[in-house]
């Protein structure tokens, strides 16, 4: 494919500041220059495109979705209670739906046209790979492990189909890792096994809920009445009195190939435990406050020195996949934090925290070249700001879809 230099009112390399008027060079899919307009340089077999008012950004990382729930969009209500939304999606299950698959791929074809390149996809059935693999976005998909009532004798047997597939996509574009759904639903024998079975990432949900918070520490509450609902409860286990961080920590889980997903009742020393650990926290505040789980403190979670991700959840709890309408609930949350590092979070920090960040994430050379470019409407002095509120599908364009004939 020929070299072609995009030129844009923006350039938002992510490591480094915006350069206004500037442009970047795609060649065989890779970024092979970037500058400004003022240091134009000649290059032979040259084609250009001229976006004018646009910004020129990396394509967006969705850090924590379940698409395999996307068939329960608008079925599943608000709640103030998270294991009580929990238990009704789990009556709602749409996995065996002959139309889920369907469901999938508008979800992907959603975050396609929002400016998303690279997924972090939770799937308790697998199902989410055909879809993947045939849509236009990359993924780790997390397959995810759920039993609290799992011996050490049966781990490996319950693993051994997920480290057979992982094999087999070596270097493929979506690669599959494991996941521990959380600390009230998955046995330490269990937590043990994940931990080896596969190399990083690896993700689990974490003081998600006060009623986790409360399981931890005493034994008691909904989450033990789901357990026994659902034969899993494990009689012998005794509550280990701690936090959730110090359990995980217990179990060898404070790795900086780690995501915690949520964090909503971490406490300041927790945070820093988990920052000093290099693990890294994926926020989804739209889903935290419908599921019930409350409001995410995530101005704390930066100042701790956490590396901050963003994700979306799954369409049961917010009522789209456009990482950008994330941005907005994050920026509310989080006034004090920088545009940049808002937009790090979205970008570079979620790659990395995927194991992709040496291909994603920045504008920088020998990175592949999933960039978009966003519309800019009206006057638009702080682009970085602009970013945050609120972009639609309508001012999203990818460069390699561009006809530049």
């Amino acid at each position: 494919m020929a070299r072609t230099r995009y030129h844009a009112n923006w350039i938002l390399p992510i490591t480094s500041p915006p350069i206004e008027g500037g442009w970047v060079d795609i060649e065989d899919g890779v970024i092979v220059a970037l500058g400004q307009d003022s240091d134009l340089s000649d290059v032979t077999s040259m084609r250009d495109v001229r976006l004018g008012s646009y910004a020129i950004l990396p394509g967006l990382v969705n850090a924590h979705t379940h698409l395999e729930l996307s068939g329960l969009q608008g079925l599943v209500s608000q709640s103030e209670s998270m294991p009580i939304w929990a238990r009704d999606v789990m009556q709602n299950s749409v996995t065996q739906r002959t139309d889920n698959a369907k469901s999938m791929q508008h979800a992907i074809v959603e975050m396609r046209s929002t400016g998303t390149c690279l997924v972090g996809d939770i799937t308790n059935t697998l199902d989410s790979l055909r879809v993947l693999d045939e849509g236009a976005i990359d993924a780790v998909v997390f397959h995810e492990m759920v039993g609290f009532d799992v011996s050490a004798d049966e781990v490996s047997d319950l693993l051994a189909r997920t480290v057979r597939l992982a094999g087999e996509r070596i270097e493929h574009r979506v690669s599959i890792r494991l996941a521990a759904h959380a600390p009230y639903s998955v046995s330490q024998e269990l937590f043990r096994g994940l931990l080896t079975a596969l190399p990083g990432p690896r993700a689990v949900h974490l003081a998600e809920s006060t009623e986790e918070i409360d399981f931890l520490k005493n034994g008691s509450g909904v989450w033990k009445e789901i357990l026994q609902e659902r034969g899993r409860w494990n009689s012998e286990w005794s509550a280990p009195g701690i936090g959730a961080v110090d359990y995980l920590n217990d179990l060898g889980w404070l790795e900086s190939d780690t995501l915690v997903v949520h964090g909503v009742q971490l406490t300041g020393y927790e945070m820093k435990q988990l920052a000093s650990a290099g693990v890294s926290l994926v926020t989804c505040p739209r889903s935290n406050m419908w599921t019930g789980a409350g409001e995410p403190p995530i101005s704390e979670f930066y100042e701790s020195g956490l590396r901050v991700a963003i994700g979306t959840d799954s369409l049961a709890s917010v009522s789209d996949l456009n990482l950008f309408n994330e941005l907005i609930e994050v920026r509310r949350l989080a006034p004090n934090v920088s545009a940049r590092n808002i937009l790090t979070s979205a970008t570079l920090t979620g790659a990395s925290a995927l194991g992709r960040g040496e291909t994603y994430g920045s504008i920088e050379l020998q990175k592949r070249g999933a960039l978009i470019g966003v519309a800019l409407l009206g006057n638009t002095s702080n682009v970085e700001e602009y970013l945050l509120s609120g972009i639609e599908s309508k001012q999203v364009v990818w460069l390699e879809d561009l006809d530049v004939g």
